[in-house]
């Protein structure tokens, strides 16, 4: 498997398009005119959480996204549809981020090319946080198509997982929607129909490092497409003594902190509308047990063994599910038509995916094979792959797999001369900073 590397030291249109274009040949032989085709962005949120005039190092830059949209609409010679969408976090302002994409120039691009360049919010709500607590609640549109609703059954990575003594959480106060949603042999996902219905799907990830996941690439881009985000498990409960992940270990602050927060998550779940009174306590919390950034809490560390299931069940989802919610049974032949196009020209180091550090990278990569690509960039950021568990995970995946090679395999092609190799000759690489949880774990 080829994985691309190509450099842009910054983002000018000149140097983007340079690159892009010459990934030209490669795309058209997988896009053809009157396709539909998905380019699915990090739009995670408008901003760094503390830093609100900060974004480059967050979200998929505009001039990345133009320039992929400007190569397809070529391909597609005035036949076909481009949607532009995401699932950004539920407490994203959409307004916000549509300010610094403009939206309107890529529909404009599109009219004049005689294609269809529509942009959409697949969020079925959009939250107001304040002070960390859920304040404000909008229902939205969401996809114009509706939702598929898939169960994976036993197909899921989720087999064989226990959800220990106290559960999986997901997005809401409402942790029993998410353990329903994945119980009794069941595991349901609600995804875009629209992006079920596209014969071609170009992810555009941000490269950054990320609190759960170790990295953010193209697999954990794909919780963008799901469109309600209660059904996602981000941790289980508790500590690993309990068969949890939240905590990384039992100890009083632990023990005590997550006592705390389930009686007012479970007060919270049947009286939504009450958070904001509890702010002034999330300010005490914080004090009593530490600032997220200084402490490991919800999953964010190297022994987080739930979040991987659930991203990898959404890659599964992507390539094989069909519009009535079922995997195909011809896997792996016909699945979905895929490129991954990662920014890495500003990226995000550090405690990733909304407080990352600016790291300067100048680079894009582009594969056909998310794991490929995934384990490409990890080396990159100075990472061991197999340390990382949704790209070690889905090099092991048999039924439904979405990687045709193996780790060895792989091999980057470049005009970089010390990228031109077979990945496991590659040296070089940009020494990231992890987060806080995967420090002295996951470097090479």
């Amino acid at each position: 498997m080829h994985v691309y590397i190509e450099k842009s030291e910054k983002y000018d249109k000149k140097l983007v398009d340079r690159v892009i274009t010459s990934w030209e040949k490669v795309l058209s032989k997988n896009i053809y005119p009157g396709d539909v085709v998905v380019l699915k962005p990090n739009w995670i949120s408008e901003s760094h959480i503390h830093k609100k005039d900060e974004w480059e190092h967050v979200v998929t830059h505009p001039l990345i996204i133009e320039s992929v949209l400007e190569l397809v609409l070529k391909i597609l010679r005035g036949k076909g549809k481009i949607i532009i969408t995401d699932g950004p976090e539920t407490c994203a302002s959409w307004n916000k981020l549509m300010e610094i994409m403009n939206p309107a120039k890529w529909i404009n691009m599109g009219r004049k090319a005689g294609v269809d360049v529509s942009v959409m919010d697949l969020r079925d709500d959009e939250w107001v946080k304040k002070g960390e607590m859920i304040v404000q609640r909008k229902k939205l549109q969401g996809d114009p198509l509706g939702s598929v609703i898939c169960n994976l059954a036993e197909k899921s990575e989720f087999v064989g997982k226990n959800a220990g003594k106290y559960g999986f959480f997901g997005a809401d106060y409402n942790q029993k929607e998410t353990n329903e949603a994945h119980s009794l042999g069941n595991h349901f996902y609600k995804v875009s129909r629209s992006v079920l219905e596209a014969d071609v799907f170009i992810n555009l990830p941000k490269l950054k490092a990320h609190k759960k996941a170790g990295i953010t690439c193209s697999l954990k881009n794909l919780v963008g497409i799901n469109t309600y985000k209660n059904w996602l498990p981000h941790h289980t409960c508790g500590t690993p003594s309990e068969e949890g992940d939240q905590f990384p270990e039992k100890s009083f602050r632990s023990l005590s902190e997550g006592s705390c927060t389930r009686v007012i998550y479970d007060y919270l779940a049947t009286r939504p509308q009450a958070a904001k009174y509890f702010i002034p306590i999330r300010k005490i919390g914080k004090f009593v047990f530490g600032d997220t950034d200084n402490t490991i809490r919800s999953g964010s560390w190297h022994g987080n063994d739930t979040l991987w299931r659930m991203v990898l069940d959404l890659n599964k989802i992507l390539f094989y599910a069909n519009v009535n919610g079922e995997l195909r049974k011809d896997f792996p032949g016909n699945k979905k038509r895929y490129f991954s196009i990662v920014d890495a020209v500003v990226s995000g180091e550090g405690n990733g995916p909304l407080a990352p550090e600016k790291k300067n990278t100048g680079l894009i990569v582009l594969g056909s094979d998310p794991v490929s690509v995934d384990a490409a960039c990890a080396k990159l950021m100075g990472f061991s792959w197999e340390k990382i568990p949704v790209i070690k995970n889905a090099f092991a995946i048999q039924s439904y797999p979405f990687s045709p090679d193996n780790y060895e395999d792989i091999h980057i092609k470049s005009s970089i001369e010390e990228f031109n190799k077979p990945l496991t000759r590659i040296s070089k690489n940009f020494s990231f900073k992890p987060p806080l949880g995967w420090k002295d774990y996951i470097e090479l």
